[in-house]
């Protein structure tokens, strides 16, 4: 493929010919002492294009031009010294065959081969650093392991792999895999779609073209695998990538998006399958890390629910920003122990201290914080399936409602700095148990933080679906696909919010940050899906076409199941905060005792398992409650 001429190529072309002319110039003076004879400046004169020309080639010739200077790498500092001393050997042969040395200083070509050599490779070394120190401070990896990496002939055990992006990503990806001889991988190419990079060299590498010649590239190379390295990716163009890569017949694999990577770091064990969630193309989040850290480091954190879905994520996030120790409350043994091991592991200098427990018992609740004085709290349990609650709505009440009440009596009692409700989409306007339990959530909140003299902050952080939680409908869809279907859908017009747990996770911390107390922020969930939709793509993305290899059956919605989820009431009026991803709603002002006489009558209820009386005071409570029958399928 032949190189795209470009200002970048005459750039580096007139610099190395001013260094080769330097080098050369500077070997004749160290030989006569500083002093040219006319003569010997002559023939520096004479034997200058010679040089030039020759040493220009043979560095064309070995891919000098086509590598990138911020990815210098050993092969490119390799193919340096080879076409030096080619280059040198083959101008004293010119030298020697034309004028036989006459009045030519041999030791000349010896002090001028190490200047080129010194200022060609130098140059290009000292651009890289000047890259790695002002974008990310990252070191040099090993010089022995990349050595055997290097020369190691390819087993056949050993994968071909194309990376798609010839980017900074792209560049991390390739280089890790070839200093690192332990990985039974060998990079055969690069595609980006940039033309800039056509033709061009990473660490010895080519970039092949753009992605459009995946087929040609993988016929060609021979590679069993394709690593997408581009973790900014947009929805759509990752649609089309994971279409091409198909096509080709290929196995596909994709770093983490940067909504997923809070420290931005990405390596090779972070590559992972492509998932439905990659589809989603949500924007990477922008956090205020020196506010998170202010209230969070160095502090004690309570988390609870910390072994589900969101408390887990929560629970690794928020030790990225040193806290003095973290708090597990979790009432599932196994997922307990999980999140335990795995925190211990990764942030060995952090007090990690798993709590076997349940928020319903308000005694249980009070030695914890007495014990351990928690300066902040994160409350992410919850019962959370709506058809399950609209069978059980005691237990919604429960766990929902007085698990809440036990916390927040206990944050007020022990002076908790702030309190961080995890709310849903279901509590606006709510047509289930569920969302009505969380909505009372939510006011108890709110109304707490009307008293007097109160050392706690209350927030609340408002947003609908989770890619990826534990009851979620993908993993649904995934089991019905893998047992050849049907995929069942409970309504063809049903649309939901999505977004990334980790996603989700870094605005709660965000909010936590910017909240003072009394607010219910929102976070921003983008554009709907439709479930229909979601549906149909997973069985594309698994290789079958809907309602031809797999059948889908439109199931009717279940009791307490609404068409379409609100973020926010009519009611309710939504200020912009200083953060693009999240708003927040005006307090609300209502009459507490009056709130604290209806907890205390669905208590009763509770205990006494009265379904009807609990519904009838949850609808006293929340006007907007509006249970709703199940919808026919026209």
């Amino acid at each position: 493929m032949k190189i795209r001429i470009s200002r970048n190529l005459y750039i580096v072309l007139t610099i190395d010919i001013i260094l080769l002319c330097i080098s050369f110039y500077i070997a004749h003076l160290i030989r006569f002492d500083f002093i040219l004879p006319e003569y010997a400046l002559e023939k520096f004169f004479n034997m200058l294009p010679y040089v030039l020309g020759i040493k220009i080639l043979y560095f064309y010739f070995f891919d000098m031009y086509k590598g990138m200077w911020r990815y210098t790498g050993i092969n490119d500092l390799l193919n340096a010294v080879k076409a030096s001393i080619i280059g040198s050997l083959t101008v004293i042969a010119v030298v020697l065959y034309v004028n036989r040395f006459e009045n030519v200083s041999r030791s000349v070509f010896i002090i001028d081969w190490c200047f080129t050599l010194i200022s060609i490779a130098g140059l290009r070394v000292i651009t890289r650093l000047a890259f790695e120190q002002f974008t990310e401070n990252i070191s040099f990896q090993d010089l022995k392991a990349a050595f055997l990496k290097l020369f190691r002939i390819t087993s056949k055990h050993s994968k071909g792999v194309i990376i798609i992006g010839a980017g900074d990503c792209g560049e991390k990806i390739c280089r890790e895999i070839n200093e690192d001889a332990s990985l039974k991988y060998h990079v055969n190419g690069f595609l980006d779609d940039d033309d800039s990079k056509a033709g061009r060299k990473i660490h010895g590498i080519p970039v092949l073209g753009g992605i459009n010649r995946m087929t040609d590239a993988v016929l060609s190379t021979g590679s069993q695998e394709v690593i997408i390295a581009i973790p900014s990716l947009s929805r759509e163009r990752m649609r089309q990538i994971v279409n091409v890569c198909k096509d080709s017949g290929i196995v596909f694999k994709t770093v983490p998006s940067m909504s997923e990577l809070i420290n931005g770091k990405i390596t090779i064990s972070s590559i992972r399958e492509v998932e439905y969630r990659d589809l989603l193309g949500r924007e990477p989040v922008n956090l205020e890390k020196d506010k998170i850290g202010d209230y969070l480091g160095g502090k004690a954190v309570l988390v609870t629910g910390g072994g589900g879905s969101i408390g887990r994520e929560l629970c690794k996030q928020i030790c990225k920003f040193d806290p003095e120790k973290i708090i597990l409350f979790e009432r599932a043994e196994t997922p307990l122990y999980e999140i335990d091991l795995e925190l211990k592991k990764e942030f060995p200098h952090i007090k990690i201290l798993p709590v076997l427990g349940d928020i319903q018992n308000r005694h249980e609740i009070e030695a914890i914080f007495e014990k351990h004085t928690p300066d902040i709290v994160f409350h992410a349990a919850a019962y959370k399936h709506v058809p399950m609650l609209e069978l059980h709505p005691v237990k919604a009440v429960e766990n929902n409602i007085t698990g809440t009440q036990n916390l927040v009596d206990a944050a007020i009692k022990f002076q908790s700095r702030k309190f961080v409700l995890i709310s849903t989409d279901k509590a606006v306007n709510p047509a289930n148990v569920m969302g009505a339990s969380k909505r009372v959530a939510e006011m108890i909140l709110q109304y707490n933080s009307l008293r007097e003299n109160l050392k706690t902050g209350f927030i609340t952080v408002r947003f609908g679906n989770v890619i990826g939680s534990a009851g979620s409908v993908i993993p649904l869809f995934k089991k019905q696909i893998e047992e050849g279907g049907p995929v069942t859908v409970t309504h063809p017009e049903i649309i939901r919010y999505f977004m990334l747990i980790p996603e989700a996770c870094q605005l709660i911390l965000q909010a936590g940050a910017m909240g003072k107390g009394g607010e219910i922020f929102i976070l921003e969930m983008g554009e709907p899906v439709k479930i229909d939709n979601m549906a149909r793509d997973l069985i594309r993305f698994s290789g079958f076409e809907p309602d031809v290899d797999i059948k889908i059956e439109y199931t009717g919605l279940r009791p307490g199941e609404k068409l379409y989820e609100e973020l926010m009431t009519d009611q309710e009026n939504v200020v912009t905060t200083g953060h693009q991803k999240i708003m927040v709603l005006n307090g609300y002002t209502g009459d507490i005792s009056e709130l604290l006489g209806r907890l205390e009558e669905l208590k009763d209820a509770a205990e006494n398992r009265n379904q009807d009386h609990i519904r009838k005071v949850l609808r006293q409570i929340i006007p907007e409650y509006n249970p709703n029958p199940p919808m026919e399928i026209k």
